[in-house]
Formats: structure tokens, C-alpha cells, sequence
């Protein structure tokens, strides 16, 4: 019991002294999930929005692999890419396996169908009268659809922020591209799992409590959005 104490009693001074080794942990956690997050969000709401407005052969069982994609194993997704970027793959010369890159792109697989299912989601749930009265008012195929994505926009950042959430706890497959190389591609879940085998548990629980924070922050952001989303939907 001493010893459970004295760990976590370290692991509080480790973040209260703004250690270096856990601060350059914290940030390129964020650099690469962030980094994932915005591609996967600059390439998901065009492809929901494609989905959503257009009509094409085979659409439903193309939405219904988009939701299946949404569970994909992170295992999984590293070893395709792991596949893909090795010396004998498609990607070889590019180089960029166990780096930074390489565990954005595994990333950014893992939260595009997040991003585009879920707002795929939003867009079609929004009322047909919203649709409808912007024709009656001369509005352009345009602006129609971006009057029905702007009234989706709390279902879209929901999702979003639901994608978040799925890379920054993600370990299997940055783990498989990045290889955990410490100062350069350790991230905070990579880390937990090794400091945790090595016996050092100070800075496994620091990050931790770092991690279960930064959770507990994307949760109540994703609650108020929801919240403030269910309140314009029942005005």
C-alpha cells in the first residue's frame, strides 16, 4: 500500500515540476493526434457531405462499411499501414515508417470513418423542412447544402471530438509503425504500457492521470455539444 502511495505521490511531483521528459511525451501526443484529427476532418466532411447530398450506385452498402470501419482493431490498421510503408511495400522509398508520419497516417485511418459516419449522421437527420424552405427562398444547390451542414454542425462536432478521443487512446497501431522510439515517436499511451513493463511506475501514472484528464475533457466537451445540439433541435 506504502509503495501505491509513494508511486503516485512521484507521479504528482513529476507533473507539478513540469517534467521534461513527460512534457516532450505530452506534446507530441497531441502534435500527432491533432495532426491525424485535422486530416481525417479535412477529408471526412466532404466525403459525408458527398454521401449525404448524392446519389450513387451501391450507397447504402458504402455507408454501411463506413460504420463498420468505425470499429476498426488498431492492430489491424498498423499492420496495413506498417505493410504499406516497409522497405519491400508501395511506399518503401517515402521512408517514413517508425516516425512521426507514420503514426499520423495509422491515425488518420483510424478516425476518417469516425468523422465521416457520424457526420453523415448529423446531415441526413436534419429536418427536410430546413431543405425545403431555403429552396422556396431562391437559395442555390450551394447554399442549400451548406445551410443543412451548418444546422448539423453540433452531430459534426460530435464526431469530431468522438474521433479525438479514439486516436488519443489508441496504442496497437502506432505502436506497430512507430516502433515507441523514445524522444521521437513515444507517445503517452506507447509509454504507459512500457514504463508499466519496466517497473517505472511514477511516469506511467503521471501519464496516466495526464491521459484520464485530457478524457474526462474531450467527454464533457462532446456532452455540452450534444447538449446545446439537442436544445436547438427541441426549440
Amino acid at each position: 500500500m506504502d509503495s501505491i502511495i509513494e508511486a503516485f505521490s512521484k507521479a504528482f511531483t513529476l507533473i507539478i515540476n513540469f517534467n521534461a521528459e513527460l512534457l516532450g511525451i505530452i506534446f507530441l501526443s497531441l502534435k500527432v493526434s491533432g495532426t491525424a484529427l485535422v486530416v481525417a476532418t479535412i477529408i471526412g466532411l466532404p466525403l459525408s457531405a458527398l454521401i449525404s447530398f448524392k446519389k450513387f450506385p451501391l450507397k447504402g452498402l458504402f455507408i454501411s462499411v463506413l460504420n463498420t470501419f468505425m470499429g476498426l482493431p488498431p492492430v489491424v490498421v498498423g499492420l496495413f499501414v506498417y505493410l504499406l510503408l516497409s522497405r519491400s511495400g508501395p511506399l518503401g522509398f517515402m521512408g517514413l515508417l517508425y516516425t512521426p508520419s507514420a503514426m499520423v497516417i495509422a491515425q488518420t485511418i483510424l478516425a476518417l470513418p469516425i468523422i465521416a459516419s457520424l457526420s453523415n449522421s448529423a446531415i441526413v437527420s436534419v429536418e427536410p423542412i430546413v431543405k425545403q424552405a431555403s429552396m422556396t427562398l431562391g437559395a442555390t444547390t450551394l447554399q442549400v447544402s451548406l445551410t443543412i451542414i451548418r444546422e448539423a454542425r453540433y452531430g459534426i462536432m460530435s464526431g469530431v471530438i468522438a474521433a479525438f478521443g479514439r486516436v488519443m487512446a489508441e496504442v496497437g497501431a502506432i505502436l506497430i509503425v512507430g516502433g515507441n522510439i523514445a524522444g521521437y515517436t513515444r507517445v503517452m499511451t506507447t509509454t504507459i504500457a512500457l514504463e508499466t513493463d519496466k517497473g517505472n511506475f511514477e511516469l506511467a501514472l503521471a501519464l496516466g492521470i495526464i491521459l484520464l484528464a485530457i478524457s474526462l475533457f474531450i467527454n464533457s466537451a462532446l456532452h455540452l455539444i450534444q447538449k446545446k445540439g439537442m436544445a436547438q433541435t427541441n426549440r
